[in-house]
């Protein structure tokens, strides 16, 4: 009988105690270390009454320590429940409720810290170099003489708790199991050649299935060492495949974008970065240019895949064999995909219909939510809401969103829902539509069309421009301020009074409006 995948997680720690499994910052940790450190880290845990099935949340950077907690969880069979680190108040509060997480992890001082310290209610803090918000130290619980045992958690028992964003407003937690999550990542990794020799650049957000789950578990169960950055930053990219020996990068299309930037103003770089072993990309469709020019420069055809937060990752194009531009591959094993209409008959070859997915991927629930559970499946089928096309040959193009009120930008989903709530309550809006504008490094970019009270004149654009964005800065993370706005007279509606987005898109394209404003992207998001 096969070993259970909590443990099959772990099965590295004690066969290559010696082996580098992450390097961060001039430090590195063992495979061993982690063993050593997540135990104690679950032994101190457990003396402050953590158990099995309790909710953990983590609200810190790509540290290290955010790993070794994970793993600590995993221990005790805790759930572990990634924060958005740019979320502030309302976002964070919301998932802290919705979870019913007591404890938290946060590194003291950080901008999450200050959150933690303005939200009402009670919690136990755990914080990363210091007592920060909490009164208990991270590094005092690595004190303690308890260590626990292998972990115990069944296939069935929730491992981990993603909040995604949603189509309706506030996000939704996927409960993923142990089952779904080892045996997707041994998929993934088997089928993308991952081994003990890889060394894989991360500078993914650790709060998002995929710099967490291909980035951590992935490297956890090849055996790979992880080069683990707080951000991405295109030089040390480079200078990681140049002096750290990287075989690996896994990316988004904006750090694409940003790493054709550095090779266009430092051509010497390419040959560098030819060094590697593999460039993968998701979490947002890949311009076929920038695969072109990549391949160009570096000789590297980037690997594009497919997932969400409910089904993990479930179409890939090939290791070995043909990376077709422009599209995400087909269904890995263990997975089934359709592409069907709306009436559910299936799409012929070039017709675009929804993804619809099947398999031991799949989340469990949405936490503590049962009928918006049971309306994202359909008898065993999770609705993806993605719309896509298949070629002849099985492989599939990812279309965009069946809903126009999920935003794509800069590898993050965003409810424009979310944002319109907070925007509503602006003392000079009356009306607002949040939608996306194509934009050449985001893939999209988050923008409002604005009715303002009677009273209120529109004045200058970009002032407004400016106090819409501050407002929302407020409660919000910054990826989901407004980067562009338009005033209008009234926003266009149906006969059921519901907002036509696609008219309000379509009158942008066809002229510029002159209540119109812009401000610049800002950073990467991390």
């Amino acid at each position: 009988m096969r070993e259970p995948a909590a443990r099959r997680l772990f099965s590295r720690f004690a066969a290559e105690p010696e082996r580098e499994a992450i390097l961060f910052n001039g430090r590195s940790l063992t495979f061993g270390d982690l063993d050593r450190l997540s135990r104690r880290y679950a032994g101190g845990l457990a003396a402050l009454g953590v158990g099995k099935g309790d909710r953990v949340a983590a609200f810190a950077e790509s540290l290290p320590e955010a790993i070794v907690a994970m793993l600590g969880h995993y221990r005790l069979g805790a759930i572990h429940v990634p924060i958005n680190t740019r979320y502030r108040g309302d976002e964070a509060g919301h998932i802290l409720e919705d979870s019913g997480a007591r404890t938290v992890v946060v590194r003291a001082g950080s901008d999450s810290d200050a959150v933690l310290r303005g939200l009402p209610g009670e919690r136990r803090v755990v914080s990363i170099g210091g007592r920060g918000a909490g009164e208990i130290s991270f590094e005092s619980l690595l004190e303690s003489d308890e260590l626990p045992g292998e972990p115990a958690s069944s296939d069935t028992d929730t491992a981990l708790i993603v909040y995604t964003s949603g189509t309706t407003g506030k996000s939704k937690g996927a409960a993923i199991s142990y089952g779904a999550l080892v045996a997707n990542m041994e998929t993934l990794t088997a089928l993308w050649r991952f081994s003990d020799r890889d060394r894989i650049v991360l500078m993914l957000p650790l709060f998002h299935i995929h710099g967490l789950c291909i980035g951590v578990h992935g490297a956890l169960l090849a055996g790979a060492a992880t080069l683990l950055f707080e951000r991405f930053d295109a030089r040390e990219v480079v200078r990681a495949f140049a002096e750290q020996g990287a075989t690996v990068f896994m990316g988004v299309p904006t750090m694409y974008v940003r790493l054709l930037e550095l090779l266009e103003q430092t051509p010497e770089h390419a040959g560098v970065l030819a060094r590697g072993r593999l460039f993968t990309s998701g979490s947002a469709a890949l311009p076929a240019a920038h695969f072109e020019e990549f391949e160009r420069r570096t000789g590297h055809r980037i690997l594009e895949r497919y997932g969400m937060t409910e089904t993990l990752f479930t179409l890939s194009n090939p290791c070995e064999g043909e990376r077709r531009a422009g599209t995400v591959g087909k269904a890995v094993s263990g997975c089934d995909v359709r592409i069907v209409e709306e009436n559910g008959d299936e799409v012929p070859a070039g017709g675009a219909g929804e993804i619809l997915v099947r398999g031991n991927s799949l989340m469990t629930e949405y936490w503590g939510r049962p009928a918006e559970t049971a309306a994202a499946f359909k008898e065993g089928w999770f609705l993806t809401g993605d719309v896509a096309r298949r070629d002849v040959d099985g492989y599939v193009s990812i279309v965009g969103r069946k809903s126009v009120d999920v935003i794509k930008s800069g590898g993050f989903k965003i409810s424009a829902r979310e944002i319109e709530d907070v925007l509503r309550e602006h003392p000079r809006v009356r009306d607002v539509a949040v939608l996306a504008e194509p934009d050449a490094v985001w893939g999209e970019k988050v923008v409002a069309a604005v009715v303002l009270r009677e009273d209120v004149s529109p004045r200058d654009s970009a002032d407004l421009l400016a106090e819409l964005a501050a407002f929302t800065s407020r409660s919000l993370a910054d990826y989901k301020r407004p980067r562009a706005v338009y005033v209008l007279a009234e926003l266009p509606r149906n006969a059921m009074g519901k907002v036509q987005k696609h008219r309000i898109l379509e009158g942008l394209r066809e002229s510029s409006s002159p209540g119109r404003a812009t401000a610049p992207p800002g950073e990467f998001p991390r």
